[in-house]
């Protein structure tokens, strides 16, 4: 499996990503990614799980409106192999984005799988963590993630039908990803808090 570095993954991502939202974001789901290829027997390919979780919303900050569609583009001038590209543009299937095409290639390996399940999700948990008194997922229960989840209107921008139809491309019930992405998250919080600096 060709993989490009870390450091250059990195370089990359912030050739495109100024914003510390953007950043946060694809820190949480390198380090998601990483612990679920060790949970579920990719160890191996940890790292190779994480830059895809790092590089996976490359294009977008600059270009939300071709989100998955000008990722490719970005990617290959940054010298990454098609299999990372394939993940990365695989995260988008079935979504219509902003310039009107819906995304057609699908997920088939299980860490892409995964990608698409968690990605969304990351950003529901950190959302419910703002709001407690810790700001941490650290203390945070399987059945006020649930509760939070249920709340349409709470991060009403993290799409449950996607969610949803991750859990359901895993075969997993939604009980299951909740709970493995939660954990995933308490793990590697202070590593992505560390990113950061």
């Amino acid at each position: 499996m060709e993989c490009i570095s870390r450091d250059d993954a990195l370089a990359l991502l912030k050739k495109y990503n100024k914003d510390s939202f953007h950043l946060q974001h694809a820190y949480t789901v390198e380090a998601v990614m990483k612990w679920f290829a060790n949970e579920l027997g990719y160890g191996d390919d940890a790292q190779y799980w994480g830059i895809v979780g790092l590089l996976h919303d490359i294009d977008f900050e600059l270009y939300p409106d071709e989100h998955c569609l000008k990722a490719p583009e970005l990617l290959r001038e940054g010298g990454v192999g098609e299999d990372i590209i394939h993940a990365v543009v695989s995260h988008g299937y079935g979504i219509t984005v902003g310039c009107g095409t819906t995304l057609d290639v699908a997920p088939e390996h299980e860490m892409e799988k995964v990608l698409f399940a968690a990605d969304e999700l990351t950003g529901l948990i950190w959302a419910a963590a703002l709001m407690r008194p810790s700001k941490s997922t650290k203390d945070m229960e399987l059945k006020s993630l649930k509760k939070k989840y249920k709340s349409k209107g709470f991060a009403a921008g993290c799409s449950r039908e996607v969610i949803e139809r991750g859990a359901e491309q895993l075969g997993w019930e939604l009980d299951k990803l909740l709970t493995m992405t939660l954990e995933a998250m308490k793990a590697t919080e202070d590593e992505i808090i560390a990113a950061q600096r």
